[in-house]
């Protein structure tokens, strides 16, 4: 007896009536299931056997091992320009640099820069350098022995250029309340960029 391939295929077997359907499965199923079987059987070759890939781990360590490198260059490049870096000025730039004062150096300098731990941004008397190019020197290296982490590790150098420029906006604001008491003499005046008069 022939069996029409467009109908379901019963099985001689049943159980309390109820008889199993042997149903073909798509040529299209069987062949991507073979295929799934090659391609891993070539994986373990490749990887694990042969050692020719490298695995996970491998490939993060060297991925991270480039990105060290791109962001070394980078720093590289920042550094070597510090001292010819403009003091930004354009609105979209200082807020930007508010944003990140707020985020990073108000828990420490006060929100209206009036001076918590850290010392008084919006008097003359500043500790570590009173014009522009220093102000960014101070940011990007820090003051470990007063407390300030270095920010190059966690801002980008834009970041670390918008946050300085907007510090600069704060000298000789008008605070709400008292700021810290001076911790410096007043500086002599300088020239360049950023100078404080």
């Amino acid at each position: 007896m022939s069996h029409d391939p467009k109908e379901p295929l019963l099985l001689d077997h049943n159980y309390d009536g109820i008889q199993e359907l042997d149903n073909h499965l798509p040529r299209w199923w069987v062949w991507l299931f073979y295929i799934t079987i090659i391609f891993a059987a070539v994986y373990l070759v490749y990887y694990h056997v042969a050692g020719i890939g490298d695995l996970q781990a491998a490939e993060y360590a060297g991925e991270m091992k480039s990105g060290e490198q791109v962001k070394g260059a980078a720093m590289g490049k920042f550094e070597a320009g510090l001292a010819s870096l403009p003091l930004l000025t354009g609105p979209a730039e200082l807020e930007d640099g508010r944003q990140t004062y707020i985020k990073y150096c108000a828990p420490c300098h006060r929100a209206d820069g009036g001076g918590l731990v850290g010392p008084n941004l919006a008097d003359s008397y500043w500790v570590h350098g009173s014009n522009y190019t220093e102000t960014v020197k101070i940011i990007w290296e820090g003051v470990p022995a007063k407390g300030m982490i270095t920010w190059k590790t966690v801002l980008k150098p834009q970041q670390v250029q918008t946050v300085a420029s907007y510090i600069y906006t704060l000298r000789g604001a008008k605070l709400g309340s008292p700021g810290k008491l001076p911790e410096n003499q007043l500086p002599a005046k300088t020239a360049g960029p950023g100078a404080f008069e």
